[in-house]
């Protein structure tokens, strides 16, 4: 899945590879530079844009207490 390479690219490099300026290059090392097939796979460039935006803010969200 798309979410799970930019997580470990988020692990192995920083936080840096969250910014949306790294979705293009991103989208191409995973999809070996066709953004057609990424396309084809995530959706509308729209779409792939807010999911890589939106699952974002789940990343610092502290867990409610149990």
């Amino acid at each position: 899945m798309f979410l799970d390479f930019v997580l470990s690219h988020y692990v192995s490099v920083g936080v840096e590879e969250l910014d949306q300026d790294k979705l293009t290059p991103l989208l191409r090392l995973k999809y070996h530079n066709s953004i057609a097939d990424a396309v084809a796979d995530l959706g509308r460039p729209d779409e792939i844009g807010r999911v890589f935006t939106g699952f974002q803010k789940y990343l610092y969200q502290q867990q409610a207490a149990a």
